[in-house]
């Protein structure tokens, strides 16, 4: 069965037989020989789009299970699901028992290209084993091969490395547990890729790249939906195997929490992320001990937990890049909940630490920030240009991109990771 695991979700023949499925489905339900039919189709979709905007409401602004609203792309496949399971109840009722198993199937199709298309959207599951998570699950975990050695000399710069004849063509990914040894926070495990020069005997001295993955969400999206091992296996070919040691961290501690990056009622995981995680790197991989060679990154949560490195800790992460940021870390789209909840209520408390504060008390000569925003995802749109612009303000070196044809989805990263490597590449004087 090893071959299922490569059908890809979002193109190719599952892809088309969901479209043919839920077009087919569509047709059925819609169809129908009575002339009230029109109205029960309408409210219908009447219907499906209410219970969706109500679940909508109780999610984000009652549960505040996420603190900005969903796609509205995803709202309207949404509703088709919706709706179609609507129709079919209403055709059970109406329909001898072929119609009704005809209906059933129907509706199951309109729902399956729903699925696919609210999957394709946000990019996370792209093949059978993201979904499964079974490639993930194969990761070996760090060796002490892989290690760097205690108390031994960094290599030489990547422009004096000269890449030996038998280097691999690829790198390769691990996992390992980074502790809370100061801050105390329980962290899921984290992903890291070892670039084809790092697998060498000769090491040279190798930038590092720090990831955050976006809120719900996991270190292992960078991989699946971030498409990360091959963007930096192609960054490394076009660069004679070089490439930055890259860590995909665990700010949350499980895949719902919400710990906004700081250090407050709810975690300290601040200290985690500018110490404890730099200390582990630093004494377990063969890696720069410059710290003008390291950066910090993140999609959507996982961004703008990246800008409050870049702006709270601008010694330990001088780059940025930040993927659809928000302009505040929020657990709730209510920011009197965010407060409460994280420093009982003290707003000085929590503005503090926000990134705008932040820059607006500091200045940062010599660092870098690179923001990306979907082209159609205005509400990120907005939050990029605001922190660009406090960001060109405080002295960043500052680059902000619009990524046509994406929205608030993993594609955004994908389209834009190229152009963010080599705005680092540049900053760390890598030469392809």
């Amino acid at each position: 069965m090893e071959f299922l695991s490569d059908v890809s979700l979002v193109d190719g023949p599952f892809f088309w037989f969901a479209v043919v499925c839920g077009l087919a489905g569509a047709a059925f339900l819609l169809w129908r020989r009575r002339r009230t039919w029109p109205l029960v189709v309408a409210a219908s979709v009447v219907i499906a789009a209410g219970t969706v905007l109500l679940v909508h409401w109780i999610l984000i602004d009652l549960l505040a299970v996420f603190s900005e609203d969903l796609p509205f792309e995803t709202l309207v496949w949404s509703t088709g699901a919706v709706a179609a399971v609507v129709l079919c109840i209403v055709r059970l009722f109406q329909s001898g028992w072929r119609a009704r198993v005809g209906s059933a199937a129907a509706m199951l199709g309109v729902v399956l290209l729903c699925v696919v298309q609210v999957n394709s959207y946000f990019g996370l599951n792209n093949t059978v084993a993201d979904l499964l998570g079974t490639a993930v699950a194969r990761i070996q975990p760090l060796e002490p091969g892989l290690q760097g050695q205690p108390g031994s000399e960094p290599g030489v710069p990547p422009s004096a490395w000269k890449a030996p004849p038998d280097m691999p063509r690829t790198g390769t990914v691990r996992r390992a547990k980074i502790p809370g040894n100061v801050s105390g926070f329980n962290a899921r495990e984290a992903y890291i890729y070892l670039p084809p020069a790092y697998l060498t005997n000769n090491r040279p001295s190798l930038p590092v790249l720090v990831l955050f993955p976006g809120q719900p969400g996991a270190p292992a999206d960078w991989l699946t939906g971030g498409q990360l091992r091959a963007q930096l296996d192609k960054f490394a070919e076009e660069h004679g195997g070089i490439a930055p040691v890259t860590v995909v961290v665990d700010p949350n501690g499980s895949p719902n929490a919400n710990t906004l990056c700081m250090d407050s009622r709810i975690a300290q995981a601040d200290t985690y992320l500018a110490h404890d995680v730099p200390a582990w790197i630093s004494s377990t991989l063969a890696v720069s001990t410059d710290h003008g060679q390291w950066a910090v990154g993140g999609f959507s949560f996982g961004g703008t937990c990246a800008v409050q490195m870049g702006t709270a800790h601008p010694d330990v992460f001088p780059s940025v890049v930040g993927f659809s940021a928000e302009e505040e870390p929020a657990l709730a789209k209510d920011r009197n909940k965010t407060i409460a909840d994280s420093f009982g209520g003290d707003v000085a408390a929590f503005e503090a630490r926000t990134p705008l504060v932040v820059m607006k008390e500091h200045r940062y000569p010599g660092n870098g920030m690179y923001l990306t925003a979907g082209a159609s995802d205005n509400e990120f749109i907005g939050y990029m240009k605001v922190l660009g612009e406090a960001a060109r303000g405080a002295g960043f070196d500052v680059q902000d991109h619009i990524i046509a044809h994406s929205g608030h989805s993993w594609d955004t990263v994908v389209r834009g990771m190229p152009g963010a490597l080599e705005y680092l590449s540049g900053r760390w004087g890598l030469r392809k």
